[in-house]
């Protein structure tokens, strides 16, 4: 079932005249039974016939007629029409869209399925909000989409209406207009009331901006709400009531302002000035019953009544018994006359006053001097002007000339079968994408511009961006530069190739000095672990345990605590196990040089002396690492500087001398020990520690100053990585230096294992 309200949804065919001979003006759409009709009108919804879109409906048909009738346009080419009624609810003006697209009962949005006749344009809706509603739809697929009275200022955006056109200027002029008329009187205490649609909301804010930016003030803004069913007017009379204000700028509709004054009446509120838009203050609607009581002394703004040439004429046919539409005839007859067809039954109820009966004989000539008749002709103009203005752009498109077309290489489009974004187009500089800016040509003006990429980490959202947006600090474009994206946050993790193989190896690592160290307790008694200073030995391993382990601390998210302590524990495993070094080197001279007959020095050989030199070494660098904890602690840090595509989460040193003294100061106790144990290197044992202890040195030395530059030069978390390495290499370092050749000789040569070959120079 179909109703008829307001609005109704026009839509324009091309027909071949030969083909389409006596059906030069398309049928009515969904006709239901006048009874059906006048049901919905009077008893269900509430809804109206009007005489003013019934007159645009018979504008579109007149028109239509005309053109056909004009031998210089449109030679063998007849345009036809259909129709279908929307009631003005929105998803009826998208199933009507739909419906014309592809012709099917199932609504499939396919722009093509129709192929029996050449879909042109859409003449629709009336009403704003609608409008925008189709033109969404109608846009995607380029379709050109003509209103006669869609005003809202919202649908001048080329952009996001690309195929959307009207005939009457935008509601940012009228609401303007309607500013500088109130202000125009020295009225500075002004009310406000709009519908709380799209035409309402945008066209009250630009007339509230107006009448503030002049000096003058708003008492009250209120709206009437759609989604109510007394449209909100007891609140809004209520504050009309109470405010001082004694003028009120009214931007709506005609039939949404009625409860308004209902309650007006209602509540005998009178002497209000009230300021009209285009929407109401013609309106044949507030020109019945008692409304004059309200509204006198009322302005408003509309726009020119242009005649439509021929339409009174074209009207004076009308007649119930021989129109086309005989419902909708039926129901205009009555609207116009003020009585109502006998049908054999009572339709308007017992309880209502009689009105007269239609005879049919009645004539349009002695009403068509009235006001309510008259106003009702407001927008017919702008649909005649919407439909010729459709067939000049047709006409245009027929009598194309291939090689002078306005579409590439002068090509024409083909009037039977062109393309829906074939309205041509006219610009000097084609359109920058989103991700790119406008950027003004030197003495070009201003419509003529090139598409520059926004630079790094900006972007542009929009079509035809004059600026670029820079992204938060923690954000990136996306390679498009349309968006910013959460940037990626890079540290060495477990989870990374790199951190997961550096994490397994000092694990495994730190399982040899332990093996180690359980061998050396194992043959704790033999001589070659007795000659090499069995508790130091010890220590050493140990100390080489938690260098390995250290590795560890540099491996995962950095948090604060970890900041913290990961050199500072780093700094005293490694004094640990150097200084451990330098005092088996300085015992082994000691040793060597108490056997010397007279010599003083035995009492400086016991492991009383070995403990101080490692404590004292320990203590220099555990003070340094509390001084630099107390006084420029390391700390966590987001680096976007390095990559400005990542976020590197990393530990900040703090203080970068103290850091580089910590390693200076292990450095330093590594040169110790490696000169001493050169000089001692050529000692006469055979099992003299002392070369062990000088290639050690050699090797724990070589690998710190190749670290310095690979770590000055490594950035992220290879900067982490590279410290790692230059660990685990240092302590592999003496491993293999300091303890592999005796290990060898336990396990695998135990022979060697015998005291008198630690006393002799003999092989």
């Amino acid at each position: 079932m179909v109703m008829l309200v307001q609005g109704y949804q026009r839509t324009i065919f091309l027909f071949d005249k030969e083909k389409a001979c006596g059906r030069r003006r398309g049928g009515f759409l969904n006709k239901a039974p006048l009874e059906i009709l006048r049901d919905i009108f009077h008893h269900g919804l509430g809804l109206r016939f009007t005489i003013d879109h019934y007159h645009q409906l018979q504008t579109l048909i007149h028109t239509i007629e005309e053109i056909n009738r004009d031998p210089y346009i449109f030679s063998n080419v007849t345009l036809g029409f259909q129709m279908y009624d929307t009631c003005n609810i929105p998803h009826y003006e998208l199933q009507g869209a739909l419906g014309f697209l592809t012709e099917i009962t199932t609504l499939t949005s396919n722009s093509r399925c129709n192929t029996r006749s050449s879909f042109s344009a859409v003449i629709g809706s009336t009403i704003s909000a609608n409008s925008i509603a189709l033109a969404h739809v109608l846009g995607i697929f380029r379709y050109p989409q003509i209103s006669p009275s869609s005003s809202v200022s919202l649908l001048s955006n080329q952009k996001m209406f690309p195929s959307f056109f009207r005939a009457v200027p935008s509601d940012k002029l009228q609401s303007v207009g309607l500013a500088q008329l109130v202000l125009s009187f020295g009225w500075t205490w002004i009310g406000l009331v709009a519908v709380d649609n799209d035409y309402g909301l945008l066209g009250i804010q630009p007339i509230k901006e107006e009448i503030i930016k002049a000096g003058a003030c708003v008492a009250f803004t209120e709206y009437i709400r759609l989604g109510q069913p007394n449209r909100n007017a007891p609140q809004i009379v209520k504050v009309i009531k109470e405010s001082t204000a004694k003028v009120v700028v009214v931007f709506c509709f005609d039939a949404d302002f009625i409860p308004v004054v209902n309650e007006m009446l209602k509540q005998n509120i009178i002497g209000r000035i009230f300021i009209g838009n285009a929407g109401w203050s013609k309106s044949t609607l507030l020109s019945i019953n008692n409304y004059f009581q309200v509204l006198t002394g009322s302005l408003g703004l509309a726009g020119n009544n242009y005649v439509v040439p021929g339409l009174s004429q074209f009207l004076s046919k009308i007649h119930p018994s021989e129109s086309m539409g005989e419902s909708w005839v039926n129901l205009y007859w009555e609207k116009v006359f003020n009585c109502k067809f006998n049908y054999g039954k009572n339709l308007t109820g017992s309880s209502e006053t009689p009105v007269k009966e239609c005879t049919g004989e009645e004539s349009l000539d002695n009403v068509k001097n009235s006001s309510t008749y008259i106003s009702s002709f407001r927008y017919t103009y702008y649909t005649y002007d919407s439909i010729n203005v459709l067939a000049k752009a047709l006409e245009d498109l027929k009598s194309c000339k291939e090689g002078e077309g306005p579409f590439s290489h002068g090509t024409c489009a083909d009037i039977w079968n062109f393309k829906s974004w074939q309205v041509p187009r006219s610009v000097c500089s084609e359109s920058c994408p989103p991700g790119f800016r406008k950027a003004a040509i030197t003495g070009q003006p201003v419509c003529c511009f090139d598409c520059v990429q926004c630079l790094q980490g900006e972007i542009s959202n929009q079509t035809d961006s004059i600026t670029c947006i820079r992204c938060p600090w923690d954000q990136w474009p996306n390679p498009e530069k349309t968006s910013c994206l959460p940037k990626s946050m890079e540290f060495l993790s477990y989870d990374d190739a790199l951190g997961g193989t550096l994490a397994t190896i000092s694990i495994i690592s730190s399982i040899i000095p332990a093996l180690i160290l359980r061998l050396f307790i194992l043959y704790r008694q033999t001589p070659i672990v007795k000659a090499n200073n069995y508790s130091l030995s010890c220590l050493l391993l140990m100390s080489l345990c938690f260098c390995f382990w250290c590795s560890l601390v540099f491996i995962g998210y950095p948090y604060h605590q970890k900041c913290l302590l990961r050199q500072v524990l780093f700094g005293l495993a490694f004094t640990l196990c150097v200084s451990s070094i330098l005092a088996k080197t300085i015992m082994v001279v000691f040793a060597f040089m108490a056997t010397r007959p007279g010599s003083n020095l035995r009492k400086w050989t016991s492991h009383q002396v070995s403990y101080l030199i490692i404590i004292i070494c320990f203590l220099l660098q555990f003070i340094l690492s509390i001084t630099w904890l107390s006084v420029a602690s390391p700390f966590q840090q987001y680096n976007t500087n390095t990559n400005p595509e990542l976020i590197i989460v990393e530990c900040n040193e703090g203080s970068p001398i103290a850091f580089w003294t910590m390693l200076g100061y292990l450095f330093l106790l590594a040169t110790i020990s490696f000169i001493v144990a050169f000089l001692a290197r050529k000692l006469p044992d055979r099992f003299n520690e002392a070369q062990f202890i000088t290639f050690s040195m050699l090797a724990f030395l070589s690998v710190w100053v190749a670290f310095i530059p690979a770590y000055l030069s490594t950035q992220g978390k290879y900067t982490v990585a590279m410290e790692i390495f230059a660990n685990l290499a240092s302590s592999w370092a003496l491993v293999i230096c300091m303890f592999l050749p005796k290990c060898f000789i336990i396990v695998f040569r135990p022979d060697k294992n015998c005291r008198h070959l630690i006393n002799t120079n003999k092989d």
